[in-house]
């Protein structure tokens, strides 16, 4: 019986070490490290804007409490900076992606360039599952959908790059309701599209509702920019009376790609990822810390003062969302292939 008593404290004992070991060794690993969020548009934009805000708050949220920094690696409309988080950034938890989650979309539609497989990420989770509608120049004298879709004027959108959202959205729409609308790429994000807008050189784009209250409150206020169409299942609080882009669709196939193409994007549209291979402990961690920080009074403080919406995801669920849409019916691929190619 000693035996065994003195066998059963010792098993406490070390199990107790382990554990304790265990903490200490998560806890130090942040402790006095710098985490990186890499997003994938420059300075300025929305994406941008709530990476910069997570990255204040989070860090208390994290045992160790490290440092977290915001890097802009623009290009491709945020393709370059997915590539990197996959192929070269190392697994270990301090690096941190931003981009355009539409790239899980492309990735099954077999774009080019894609160098990484959306299932093999780990998901953090996203802070606001996006609203997508559509904004154009009151110069344009548009002042109605009804009226845009009579016009035989094409306004040109601004995009960051083929096969974002800001160039994929008006094309669909320009197949399944008629949108006349003319797409010009090449920007680095929706902060230079903003600076094309005042210029003259575009006449308007594809945003998520919540980037363009944030970060195009001039030109909202002023009446520069006028939301037109909203490209989501029902309307969003704030826009009660802009129509809905599926409520002009006149066939099924339309209806189908609509929900599809532009409606099946906005709950994955800014996610937040790490390198596959980064070790579990370390993603439930930052999940965990990710969801805090969204629920932080200081954090939902600031994020109210910004005009930021905020209607988190968590981890597991996005990596669900993520991989369904590699369920999509093969017809709608091909038919979506064939609009944005």
């Amino acid at each position: 019986m000693l035996r065994i008593i003195r066998f059963l404290s010792l098993s406490v004992a070390g199990l107790a070490f382990v554990l304790g070991s265990s903490h200490a060794s998560t806890h130090d690993f942040y402790k006095g490290k710098t985490m990186r969020i890499i997003v994938g548009f420059s300075a300025g934009g929305g994406y941008d804007t709530y990476s910069r805000l997570i990255a204040r708050h989070m860090g208390r949220h994290i045992a160790g409490n490290p440092t977290i920094i915001v890097e802009n690696m623009p290009g491709a409309g945020s393709l370059i900076s997915a590539n990197h988080v996959y192929n070269v950034a190392k697994p270990e938890g301090l690096t941190v992606g931003n981009f355009l989650g539409e790239f899980f979309t492309q990735q099954v539609l077999g774009r080019p360039g894609i160098e990484f497989d959306a299932r093999k990420f780990e998901y953090i989770g996203v802070p606001v599952q996006d609203q997508h509608v559509i904004g154009i120049s009151g110069a344009t004298g548009i002042t109605s959908i009804e009226g845009w879709l009579a016009s035989k004027k094409e306004p040109r959108l601004g995009a960051a790059a083929v096969g974002g959202t800001q160039h994929n959205i008006p094309r669909i729409l320009k197949y399944t309701i008629g949108l006349p609308n003319q797409v010009v790429t090449g920007y680095k994000g929706s902060a230079d599209i903003r600076l094309a807008f005042n210029n003259g050189e575009i006449h308007g784009l594809s945003l998520p509702w919540e980037s363009f209250k944030a970060t195009w409150v001039r030109e909202l206020q002023s009446g520069e920019l006028i939301i037109a169409l909203q490209n989501v299942p029902k309307p969003h609080p704030d826009l009660p009376n802009v129509p809905l882009a599926i409520s002009y669709a006149k066939t099924e196939e339309a209806r189908k790609l609509i929900e599809a193409g532009i409606h099946g994007i906005g709950p994955t549209a800014r996610p937040y990822v790490l390198p596959p291979g980064t070790p579990k402990e370390r993603v439930r961690i930052l999940r965990k810390a990710f969801m805090e920080t969204l629920k932080d009074p200081e954090f939902l403080a600031e994020a109210k003062k910004a005009k930021l919406d905020i209607n988190p995801l968590d981890g597991e669920r996005l990596e669900r969302n993520v991989k369904e849409i590699f369920n999509l019916e093969p017809q709608l691929v091909a038919k979506l292939k064939e609009i944005l190619k």
